[in-house]
């Protein structure tokens, strides 16, 4: 009998290669985002492979961030990503960096460069060095500055770090080779001037490091073996690997790079989000109709659907694009075995037995799930007045509706099958109530089987019902025009929100807490906001609905996991 082999993605056969030719002894990775605004699910991606490479190797992963960059970053930023890496359980343990930190070391790597030829201080403006650089098919030209001496070189950069120079007026250009066919390597900008106050150093620096240069000595300094990065920087490798070589670190980090995650008829661009929040069109980053992973935790999304969803999508070279019912199939198989399914009555009508007798009540034993039986039971409150679903009741129903009509017979869920007789109503004409009667030998759990009926309902007493706000979340973009208009503006969907106030839940959930979830019989899952929920008025979000348009399927072998 053959032994199954387990498929091993291209950067886990680098990484074998690796240690196999003793290029390096352990794994180190990092994360290493810019603290300009929230993560959203792409670069839980990212996280979830550093961190996962990291512990598949008995490795350390480092957390970082990339703040060389003072007119975009916050404090806020750089705690909203700490909380989010915590959340998805990437644990960096004492091992948190800033590219600050290494602001020295960096000046003094520029400091060796002019010192070895390799760069030098450019006058030219933003707008000159374009015209420089030349295009994909002509080479750029030598910068007029590019000749200047190691001496004056050493002194003008001086000046420029002791901020004798204005935002602009001078930059350190790497001097590399300016017919590269890598636009990349054309002389590439190593340090800008910037009177600005960053959220880490304050004021003690006015000049940056562009993020070419920066990165390469970070992963150095910090002995990163692996430097895994998204596809888009594969162009800049060269770059990478020549700061890493010209400043002679040993051993050196090797840049990978793999593909993006991209989910389709989603918004991920910080600029959109940002307008969207400052027009109120969402309440802020973690609005639960956005993909950030601070909104999808809010929602009521799992570290654990997160992490499946990421498996599912694979490691690979090749950008593709991934359905976002993939994402919302790994939730419901994270809640589905997990959590308790509740009734709740989203809009509400009172049902009224007339033959059950006044101030009575019964207590009905509910299985908590279905699927699985180490959740255990509860007991529910019956009596005679009860809210149903007001689509569960109608006066002149289509044919093949089998739940509530003047003289039909329906089942209430774990209790008595009931007879509807009639219903009452008010001025406008709007059902105010539904009356019926019950049998009281058709209990739930008594063995009765004289007859059947088709339709059954969920109910919540009247007595006790918790008083609730519901929020309903569709696609925040109108999936049937796309993401963008033809002005690059968004195509926001008018209905990505309902909310219903005066929804009806059983009295088990009059305590709940920020995060928890449940299933809500017919309903979905729904997740307790932690934003706007208070001590006896829960709000809960949808986080899905129960039915699912997404099919797994079996992977070809050999493919990437």
């Amino acid at each position: 009998m053959q032994d199954n082999v387990i498929s091993r993605h291209f950067i886990e056969q680098i990484i074998d290669k690796d240690l196999a030719e003793g290029t390096c002894k352990t794994v180190k990775t990092r994360f290493p985002p810019e603290p300009n605004g929230y993560l959203h699910i792409g670069h839980a991606k990212s996280i979830l492979l550093n961190y996962g490479l990291a512990k598949e190797y008995g490795g350390q992963f480092n957390m970082r961030f990339d703040d060389t960059n003072p007119t975009k970053e916050k404090v806020e930023f750089v705690e909203s990503i700490l909380a989010d890496i915590r959340w998805l359980g990437a644990d960096w343990e004492d091992r948190l960096f800033f590219a600050s930190d290494y602001f020295a070391p960096m000046y003094e790597g520029a400091v060796k460069l002019i010192r070895k030829g390799k760069a030098y201080v450019s006058d030219l403006t933003a707008e000159e060095m374009r015209e420089y650089r030349g295009t994909l098919t002509e080479p750029g030209r030598d910068d007029p500055d590019r000749e200047r001496s190691i001496e004056e070189n050493l002194r003008l950069f001086a000046d420029m770090k002791d901020g004798r120079y204005q935002d602009g007026e001078k930059v350190l250009r790497a001097k590399i080779d300016m017919a590269s066919p890598n636009i990349n390597m054309r002389d590439p900008v190593l340090y800008r001037v910037a009177h600005m106050t960053h959220h880490n150093t304050g004021d003690q620096w006015c000049i940056y490091p562009m993020y070419d240069y920066a990165h390469p000595i970070e992963d150095a300094i910090e002995g990163i073996t692996h430097s895994i990065c998204t596809l888009e920087f594969e162009d800049h490798r060269p770059l990478y690997d020549w700061v890493v070589r010209e400043l002679e670190y040993d051993p050196a980090p090797k840049q990978i790079e793999f593909a993006k995650l991209y989910l389709t008829n989603v918004v991920t661009g910080k600029r959109y989000i940002k307008k969207m929040v400052e027009e109120g069109i969402v309440d802020g980053w973690d609005d639960p109709r956005l993909v950030s992973i601070a909104a999808l935790r809010r929602r009521g999304f799992t570290p654990e659907s997160i992490k499946n969803f990421v498996d599912l999508c694979g490691v690979s070279k090749s950008n593709s694009s991934v359905d976002y019912a993939m994402l919302e199939y790994c939730i419901r198989e994270d809640l589905k075995l997990k959590r308790p399914r509740m009734m709740a009555v989203l809009d509400p009508v009172k049902l009224v037995i007339d033959n059950y007798p006044e101030g009575q009540t019964e207590w009905m034993t509910v299985s908590n799930n279905l699927e699985n039986e180490e959740l255990g039971t509860r007991e529910v409150a019956f009596g005679r007045e009860l809210y149903i679903e007001r689509d569960d009741f109608m006066e002149e129903p289509p044919k093949k509706y089998f739940r509530l009509f003047p003289g039909n017979e329906v089942r209430l869920m774990n209790a008595y099958f009931v007879t509807c007789t009639g219903c009452v109503k008010d001025e406008s004409g709007k059902v105010t109530e539904v009356h019926c009667t019950y049998d009281p030998a058709t209990r739930s759990g008594s063995g009765f089987a004289e007859r059947k009926v088709k339709g059954t309902i969920h109910w919540v007493p009247v007595q006790g019902a918790v008083k609730a706000e519901v929020r309903l979340y569709e696609n925040i973009i109108d999936e049937k025009k796309g993401v963008y208009n033809e002005d690059g503006s968004l195509n926001l969907n008018p209905d990505s929100l309902k909310i219903l106030k005066e929804c009806c839940l059983e009295p088990a959930l009059a305590a709940v807490s920020p995060y928890e979830s449940f299933q809500f019989v017919r309903q979905g899952f729904f997740c307790v906001d932690a934003k706007d929920s208070k001590e006896g008025a829960p709000v809960f979000n949808r986080i899905v609905s129960l039915k699912s348009s997404f099919k797994i399927m079996p992977k070809e072998e050999g493919g990437d996991r």
